[in-house]
């Protein structure tokens, strides 16, 4: 049987998006990487009050946006078939969606230099910024040495991560009657093993080369659920980050400036909070909405 890239979108991934508030926020250019719609760790609450709250002309999906190591819709929620929705409602109304799949979608490779449904498929991407920076534009998996060496070992720990974060689900569900605190515990876990598989792996230097070898002035990439924004191997390193362990977006101002989005870090809960703070240097940043009283 051959497969369509649509057959990897659930039924009603197209309709149209709920109505949404007026968005807070507009950017040139958005890049999200590591959304894993389709698993229980996707954090689909804040992703979806982050894309009702900001637009962009050019939107960069870096990779691992639907989760397909995991059985298609077991994990599938309304908020992400919201996102979805938003994101192809966008690329009907003319925003440019450029998607650069990743390991946890690499069924869409196959579809390379193709669009569907209005976004066009890139293994990889130079991205031409305001200010004359040129940015190489891929998801990184490439040069994950744990992927590489142990590729059966990577696909079981998100089988085990999607059950711990299950079994965490339940015991909550049981304290939330009894009226007991949520548990973070699946949270802790999954940060911890990471942490210690990461913790002497040079990935951002062999990325930051991967980018030289391009001739580019930077790499804007996501795989390693490490956001980033700095210069310190000779080249510009961006990573998105992620919407599983974190909830970051990088953004291009109009200026070509990079800025790194954290939106949890001041418990964002909605889009109907007040405006945004403004932009701030290129270091890891913290930007989430302001108080209202500061308008």
């Amino acid at each position: 049987m051959r497969l369509h890239p649509a057959d990897f979108l659930p039924a009603g991934a197209l309709v149209t998006p709920a109505p949404c508030p007026q968005p807070a926020r507009h950017f040139p250019v958005l890049f999200l990487s590591d959304l894993h719609l389709g698993s229980r760790a996707c954090r689909d609450d804040l992703l979806l009050s982050f894309l009702q709250a900001h637009t962009a002309d050019v939107i960069y999906l870096v990779g691992d946006i639907i989760d397909t190591w995991l059985p298609l819709g077991a994990h599938w929620t309304a908020a992400q078939q919201q996102v979805l929705a938003i994101l192809f409602d966008r690329a009907r109304h003319g925003v440019r969606l450029v998607f650069t799949p990743g390991n946890h979608d690499a069924f869409f490779r196959r579809f390379i230099g193709q669009a569907m449904l209005g976004v066009e498929i890139h293994d990889r991407i130079l991205h031409k910024a305001a200010d004359g920076r040129r940015y190489l534009v891929v998801h990184g998996d490439e040069t994950d040495l744990f992927d590489a060496k142990f590729p059966k070992l990577s696909r079981l720990s998100t089988r085990i991560d999607s059950g711990v974060r299950g079994l965490i689900g339940w015991i909550n569900a049981r304290r939330e009657r009894r009226g007991l605190p949520k548990s973070n515990l699946a949270e802790r876990l999954v940060k911890h093993f990471n942490d210690m598989i990461r913790a002497c792996d040079a990935f951002e230097e062999r990325l930051s080369e991967v980018a030289r070898r391009h001739q580019a002035d930077g790499i804007i990439c996501g795989h390693f659920h490490k956001p980033a924004l700095h210069a310190d191997h000779g080249v510009e390193y961006a990573n998105c980050g992620d919407w599983v362990e974190n909830a970051t977006a990088l953004a291009e101002t109009a200026g070509g400036r990079l800025v790194l989005i954290d939106w949890a870090a001041h418990g964002v809960e909605s889009a109907s909070a007040a405006r945004l703070a403004l932009e701030m240097g290129a270091q890891p940043v913290h930007m989430g909405f302001a108080q209202a009283a500061q308008r």
